[in-house]
């Protein structure tokens, strides 16, 4: 009887491993450096991304804002602002989103796929299909890189872990006590008689 039931174990499939999600911070790279950290989350089943750490170089406003958008993210920072939206799961892949260039304002069909691996998550924006589109692949970053964001945009996307890092709240200091001072000359304790 043993013997079946080792035998029926071995022959099962073994456990699936749940596939990775898109979910996380990613990094894309240009010219070898970073060029920005974006932060994709996962709304019950509806994957959002956001601009969540920019690298400006010299001259270039720190404080960008998205002038030529035309709908809710009009003048919004670049800093934070959602870019990528309604992305829907279907396994590695993400369809039936859209994607925003900051750049001039222009949202754009979008799907997007995650290496079997986990490690890098490809974004393809397109005009009508699919064909006529530019992928951007981006490397995942560690989960411990979220401290490096600004707290605006952890408390925005990313709200449950935003309250845990928080800082403790500034211990209150007791009022201090106002000391009233006597009209009455302070006498100095009698020495002891010597001996």
């Amino acid at each position: 009887m043993t013997t079946g039931v080792i035998l029926l174990l071995a022959a099962a499939p073994p456990a699936q491993a749940a596939e990775p999600s898109a979910a996380g911070l990613w990094q894309k790279i240009e010219d070898g450096k970073p060029a920005a950290w974006f932060l994709v989350v996962d709304h019950d089943g509806i994957f959002e991304g956001a601009v969540a750490r920019t690298f400006p170089l010299p001259g270039e406003d720190p404080n960008e804002i998205c002038s030529k958008c035309t709908d809710d993210r009009k003048n919004a920072p670049l800093l934070g602002i959602s870019f990528i939206r309604d992305m829907k799961r279907d396994g590695l892949k993400y369809e039936n989103g859209n994607v925003l260039d900051p750049r001039d304002g222009k949202i754009y069909k979008a799907k997007m796929s995650v290496s079997a691996d986990g490690q890098s998550l490809t974004l393809r924006g397109y005009l009508g299909i699919s064909l006529f589109g530019k992928d951007e692949t981006w490397s995942r970053l560690p989960d411990t890189s979220i401290a490096q964001l600004d707290p605006a945009v952890v408390a925005k996307y990313l709200p449950t872990q935003a309250a845990a890092i928080k800082p403790p709240a500034a211990a209150v200091k007791p009022p201090a006590v106002a000391v009233k001072k006597s009209s009455a000359p302070v006498i100095a304790p009698a020495a002891a008689p010597a001996r």
